[in-house]
C-alpha cells in the first residue's frame, strides 16, 4: 500500500512510484520523470555554449561557426542567413538562462513546499 498526497507535486510523485514497482518487479524503468528531452537537453547546451563565445567577445559570425562548423557559413548572405538568426536566439536564451539562474528554468517553475 502506497499513500500519495494530492499536492503540486502529485504527478512527480506518482511516476517515482511507478518507476519504484517496475524496479521490484525487475522491469526496464523508461526515462526519469525529470529528464529533458533530447532536442530540448541539445539547445540548452547549445546556448550556453553560444553564451560563453558572446561573453569571450566573439561576433555571432564566429560563435556560428564554432557551433555548426564553417563549412555551413556562406560567404555571402551572413546577414539574411538563417544560422546568424539561430545564434543571435542561442545567445538570447543563453543570457534568459543566467538570468533566471538555470535552476529555476530548469526545474520550468515548480515550486517546492517548504512544510514537505
Amino acid at each position: 500500500m502506497l499513500d500519495l498526497p494530492l499536492d503540486a507535486d502529485f504527478e512527480l510523485r506518482l511516476q517515482a512510484a511507478r518507476r519504484f514497482w517496475l524496479a521490484l518487479e525487475h522491469r526496464p524503468l523508461g526515462t526519469p520523470p525529470l529528464a529533458l528531452p533530447a532536442l530540448k537537453r541539445r539547445r540548452l547546451i547549445l546556448a550556453l555554449r553560444a553564451l560563453d563565445g558572446w561573453q569571450e567577445g566573439n561576433s555571432y559570425r564566429q560563435i556560428a561557426q564554432g557551433l555548426f562548423g564553417s563549412h555551413r557559413i556562406g560567404e555571402r548572405g551572413w546577414k539574411t542567413d538563417d544560422l546568424r538568426s539561430r545564434t543571435i536566439r542561442l545567445v538570447m536564451l543563453g543570457r534568459r538562462l543566467i538570468r533566471l539562474r538555470c535552476r529555476a528554468f530548469l526545474h520550468r517553475g515548480r515550486r517546492r513546499n517548504d512544510s514537505s
